[in-house]
């Protein structure tokens, strides 16, 4: 029965769900992989903890998909996923060795309930993600990955840079999407970043990075990042945009989650009419709102946008002085306090607004869910996956 057997599915989802305990068998795929294959090995960072997990959450997700019968969107997501690692240098060979590594690890695994049924299961489920990928990356004509230079470095906050680079060549991308960025910091060790400007034909690229507390790559990335550093970038991902006929924008964005608002209302700007575009930039520290001023100076020429800014602390920290100056002109909204999902409904339940949020995940979660609480569609609510 293969990919209709329903209960073999759910016995091989079982096994991988990182809920029932995955780890030793994720653990096990990846050290016989690397035994069989030692090019593989090279693809990942020396860290592997990240990676064991994101396998497990992703293809257990995924076999719950083809349990209810549903092919588009995992298909979709193989599908990108095979573009996106030929960033890696994956050849033939790995996803050979990868696909032999995970049937014989499933059937390891499950040795005492192991049988035709579910062989034949097991067989197909691997057989369909490593051929989507495979495919997709033999159908794409374009180059992996691109590299650029880092040309300037300024240090907007205690805690944000605004990084900006010049590409070898111009990397093309849709308002609101992100890439993936490896820097020489840490090499194979990619980090998702968003674009704070569209594509530019002359190949200039603007990111706004954060350093994460007890992260690895933001906290390098902030601190160590010089002029002439080389970068390389993936192809972009995601699909957060505004529909220029679905009616008033509420934009809602959390530090550095502004990049890719900002990117879309910078686009905008191109065009004679505009739905209206309500802003609310957030930070903790009024010092925190880094790009109030870029925000004034779109503003004043376009007044179908609005921003106001949101701080959860109302006076700035001694260490503040020793950072730019980041209050605008007279223009904008008051800057009001709090956190941002109890200003933003403050203000409304916008349920007649496409809505945008951006920012850390629980900053985002915790907006999205006060706004549906107010009465807002969740189907009008776009962010980019939590785990990016």
């Amino acid at each position: 029965m293969g990919l209709d057997d329903r209960d073999a599915l759910r016995v091989l989802r079982d096994a991988v769900d990182p809920q029932n305990g995955s780890y030793e068998l994720i653990r096990q795929f990846y050290l016989h992989w690397f035994a069989t294959d030692l090019s593989a090995r090279d693809l990942f960072p020396p860290d592997m903890d990240k990676q064991h997990a994101v396998f497990a959450h992703a293809i257990s997700w995924l076999l719950g998909e083809l349990i209810d019968q549903r092919a588009e969107e995992p298909v979709a997501f193989l599908a990108q996923l095979g573009r996106d690692h030929r960033k890696y240098g994956v050849t033939q060979q790995n996803y050979d060795t990868m696909q032999d590594a995970l049937c014989t690890t499933l059937r390891n695994h499950l040795a005492d309930r192991w049988d035709d049924r579910l062989a034949e299961a097991a067989h197909d489920a691997v057989a369909l993600i490593i051929g989507v990928m495979r495919g997709a990356a033999d159908a794409e004509q374009g180059p992996p990955y691109c590299d650029g230079t880092v040309i300037e470095h300024i240090r907007a906050t205690r805690d944000v840079s605004v990084i900006r680079l010049q590409l070898d060549e111009p990397l093309y991308y849709h308002p609101g999407q992100y890439v993936t960025v490896q820097v020489p910091q840490w090499p194979r060790r990619w980090r998702y970043l968003s674009p704070a400007i569209p594509a530019d034909r002359g190949g200039a690229i603007e990111f706004h990075v954060r350093s994460v507390t007890g992260g690895m790559v933001s906290p390098a990335i902030v601190g160590e990042t010089k002029p002439g550093d080389r970068w390389r970038l993936s192809n972009p991902h995601g699909g957060m945009h505004v529909d220029r006929d679905g009616g008033d924008v509420l934009m809602v964005a959390g530090s550095t989650g502004l990049a890719p608002l900002r990117t879309l209302i910078m686009d905008m700007t191109r065009f004679g009419e505009n739905p209206r575009v309500h802003l609310f930039f957030g930070g903790r520290f009024p010092c925190d709102l880094y790009d109030l001023k870029t925000l004034w100076q779109i503003a004043s020429n376009n007044p179908w946008l609005s921003v106001t800014p949101v701080s959860e602390y109302s006076i700035d920290p001694p260490w503040a002085s020793d950072y730019p100056d980041v209050q605008p002109p007279r223009g904008l909204h008051v800057r009001q306090t709090g956190r941002l999902p109890e200003v933003v409904t403050r203000y409304g339940g916008w349920g007649d607004r496409q809505i945008l949020i951006c920012g850390g995940p629980q900053m985002v979660e915790a907006t999205k869910a006060a706004l549906i609480a107010k009465g807002a569609p969740a189907a009008r609510i776009q962010h980019d996956p939590l785990a990016s």
